[in-house]
């Protein structure tokens, strides 16, 4: 990357700067390919945050089969862990999770379920897993909740073989004016549902997959109870991503446990963080992370910096902490304060090879909170920092009461945000379409045809709050 104002004489944040377009001979986005250099597998560069309110299986499902990774928390016990992580591996790499109900469940059951899946349908099936109906939300109007699905599903069933490509499905799904399908086996068991959309999204992205062919996991660890246990464990469930979390990475502790950690499982991906530094990402590359997270206080949950006046703007770290990942043959993760498409992509300029998500991604049916309705009948899931206080009472409920006690009178992010789904977007591959659409364009505007080219080319100029403003487009939220 070329700084077109190499001295600005402070640092940088995401608003700051801007990029120049560059001569260009790449003639399509979809010609672009974001796979990302870090070599853990993800196609494009969205890593789902550790934010117990957002990542659990079904954000970890759906991420993964268009190309990212799902960071599951480090506060999740490790029985619940394994059944998780064989859950999400066990998931089809095209074919969407159905959500099922029996003939005589009510109305009220599957109004409870349908806004885990962005696919908005329940599939009613038999003793033996057939499918019988499709009910969706519309199927309600005019029946109270006790009601049975028998009495309001659809049973003019349209069901695709599982030998179906996308390219028929999306078709298929065309012709029958349909939005989603059962898909069936041979023996007419259910495998999955396919949506047109869904279709038309795996023509374009590939799925993260392990060397098995089964989708990508990650799980975070703590620096306390016995992060070397716990690692070993991991490892021995077939979790393909390590990421040993702490919010000031830059800490003997740290750097002692990550190097125990690479000792106890060798072959492991490890991920650690999070510092702002190049000193700090050298001693954490140095102790055996392959991979290091940048970002203190940048986060839209996080209150770091207003607390304690610790943290540093964002771009200025992922641009000193990647070169310094560079010259060790390692990489980073930017961690942190990306609102819009552009940010990702400054974030891969500046050399992240790829990029955390975090209350983004909050306000999707995916994301692991309850969703809820407002008293104006808007969608909404709460979510909360994870130095709040409430996930230290989370984090620390087997702990004695004074301890806890102690512990809750330190916190640094806020403990609830009510994150509504937008109605445009509420699944995040809405959001995810929006993200790799911008980076592939900006991809394009700087001539490159991959993460690595882009580094190489693109043009970074520093701008005024005018500047920024100038390109912000009017009567909109963005």
């Amino acid at each position: 990357m070329r700084m077109l104002h190499p001295h600005p004489g402070h640092d940088l944040t995401y608003n700051d700067v801007f990029m120049v377009p560059s001569l260009s001979s790449v003639g399509s986005r979809l010609g672009v390919d974001l796979s990302t250099p870090d070599g853990i597998g993800t196609t494009i560069p969205v890593v789902v945050s550790n934010m117990t309110a957002v990542a659990g299986r079904r954000m970890a499902e759906v991420v993964a089969r268009r190309g990212g990774l799902t960071v599951l928390p480090q506060d999740i016990p490790t029985e619940v862990i394994a059944d998780v992580v064989a859950w999400v591996k066990a998931r089809h790499p095209v074919f969407e999770t159905p959500i099922t109900l029996g003939e005589h469940d009510t109305i009220g059951e599957a109004l409870s379920l349908i806004h885990k899946r962005a696919h908005g349908a329940i599939v009613v099936v038999d003793a033996d897993e057939r499918p019988v109906g499709v009910f969706t939300e519309q199927d309600s109007a005019g029946f109270d909740r006790f009601t049975q699905m028998r009495h309001v599903m659809t049973t003019d069933l349209v069901t695709l073989s599982a030998e179906v490509t996308p390219e028929e499905a999306f078709d298929v799904l065309g012709e029958h004016r349909l939005s989603v399908a059962p898909v069936i086996g041979g023996d007419g068991r259910l495998l999955g549902v396919m949506t047109r959309r869904g279709a038309l999204r795996s023509t374009i992205y590939r799925p993260a997959l392990d060397p098995d062919g089964r989708l990508l996991t990650s799980v975070a660890i703590g620096m306390n109870a016995d992060p070397v246990g716990r690692a070993r464990e991991l490892v021995a469930l077939g979790v393909d991503v390590i990421v040993v979390d702490t919010a000031h990475g830059h800490q003997s502790q740290m750097i002692s446990v990550v190097e125990q950690v690479r000792g106890a499982v060798p072959e492991a991906r490890i991920v650690a963080g999070n510092v702002v530094t190049a000193e700090g990402t050298r001693h954490l590359v140095e102790a055996g992370a392959d991979i290091v997270k940048v970002g203190v206080g940048p986060g839209a949950m996080c209150t770091t910096r207003m607390m304690t006046g610790v943290g540093r703007p964002q771009f200025s770290a992922v641009l000193e902490c990647s070169e310094e990942a560079e010259r060790l043959g390692a990489h980073i993760w930017a961690d942190g304060g990306v609102r819009f498409p552009r940010d990702v992509a400054l974030a891969l300029a500046g050399g992240a090879a790829n990029v955390m998500f975090g209350s983004w991604f909050a306000g999707t049916y995916e994301s692991a909170a309850d969703t809820m309705r407002d008293t104006d009948g808007q969608l909404y899931k709460e979510s909360f920092g994870m130095a709040s206080n409430r996930a230290v009472k989370h984090r620390s409920r087997d702990e004695a009461d004074m301890e806890r006690a102690r512990k809750e009178l330190f916190e640094e992010g806020i403990s609830t945000s009510r994150m509504y789904l937008d109605p445009a977007r509420p699944g995040v591959e809405d959001i995810i379409d929006q993200i790799v659409a911008g980076v592939r364009s900006s991809c394009t505007y700087a001539g490159a045809s991959d993460i690595a080219e882009f580094r190489d080319r693109a043009v970074v100029g520093v701008q005024s709050h005018a500047g920024y403003e100038e390109g912000r487009p009017q009567g909109t939220s963005w």
